[in-house]
């Protein structure tokens, strides 16, 4: 640790003596409580604050960044969470982005719930590898892949690699996700460990209904889908497909939210355990209580319904501060 810290010393000052210095600073307020009832997904309460840190240079359309992330969970040691190095190298073109390195993933991948849980974002808001993307008039297509675990004595080698993309014509629009998580096993393999195989990938139609400053309306429909496999466990691969539909209104400073899977349930390694279930509703209501060009702050009150019977709740608060580096 301590000589990760020289080194992260020795690449800000030499960045800081650059011409042009550019910084980044970004504060985030997390508090996401989750007291399920139902016991059909796992309950918690989290509360922390992130802190990051970025100081780069740049060259024409090429970018540098060095810098640093930490999350301090509230009553807990300031070492609980180990801090999180950002290092990394930057194309930007008219029509086209690089990442190489340890870059914040927030802002750049967006995915549904049922693949990536938002979880995410406090525990590992970092991808490790790279991401392209490509933009045209009408529509843009990225993949990347994240590097998770190199294989090592109790580490498991695992990486996820993915693309995502929307094109749009008029007010309708097609989104596609396509996303493979890789699980083997680590360097001194012990009998409970085996390879596990997952593809996850949905398609979907919608149509823009609005679209302005203070008025947003969407909806969405299509098919959701994985494939899974757990090595010496499982009967070969598990397929299941599920409808997926999501329907959304923005007016002002309040949101409505109602995503409704209906079909067979799925296995996702990094996915919200609720879509496992066959039949999951969730609704959520949104207040953007900050809406600043450098601070935002968002409440969220979500309702989950299972299998049309059950009803969960959890609620969730966020403030963002930052300051671009760009």
């Amino acid at each position: 640790m301590k000589r990760a810290f020289t080194f992260l010393f020795f690449l800000l000052t030499m960045v800081s003596w650059s011409q042009n210095p550019e910084i980044g600073l970004l504060f985030e307020g997390i508090g996401d409580n989750r007291e399920f009832s139902s016991r059909r997904n796992i309950s918690k309460t989290i509360l922390g604050a992130r802190g990051a840190f970025e100081i780069g240079t740049s060259i024409d359309e090429h970018k540098f960044r060095v810098g640093i992330s930490h999350l301090l969970e509230f009553g807990s040691p300031i070492n609980g969470q180990k801090p999180l190095l950002i290092l990394y190298y930057q194309l930007e073109k008219p029509n086209t982005t690089f990442h190489f390195g340890s870059f914040p993933r927030n802002g750049l991948v967006s995915f549904p719930l049922a693949m990536l849980s938002d979880t995410l974002l406090y525990y590992r808001p970092n991808i490790e590898g790279f991401r392209g993307e490509i933009r045209w008039n009408n529509g843009s297509q990225n993949a990347w892949v994240d590097w998770t675990g190199r294989q090592g004595l109790g580490v498991r080698e695992a990486f996820t690699a993915a693309t995502s993309g929307k094109t749009q014509w008029n007010q309708f629009f097609v989104q596609n996700h396509l996303l493979l998580n890789h699980l083997a096993h680590s360097a001194n393999r012990t009998p409970e460990e085996h390879v596990n195989d997952n593809l996850g990938y949905s398609v979907m139609v919608g149509y823009q209904i609005a679209e302005k400053e203070n008025l947003n309306i969407n909806f969405m429909a299509g098919v959701l889908g994985s494939v899974y496999r757990e090595r010496s466990v499982t009967d070969g691969f598990i397929y299941a497909e599920s409808l997926l539909a999501e329907a959304s209104l923005r007016y002002k400073n309040f949101g409505l939210r109602n995503v409704l899977h209906s079909g067979e349930g799925h296995t996702f390694l990094s996915g919200d355990p609720f879509y496992r279930l066959n039949n999951y509703n969730r609704t959520d209501i949104l207040w953007y209580f900050i809406r600043h060009r450098n601070v935002s702050g968002r409440f969220n009150l979500s309702f989950h319904l299972i299998d049309g019977k059950d009803l969960d709740q959890s609620q969730q608060i966020s403030i963002i501060y930052k300051i671009p580096s760009d």
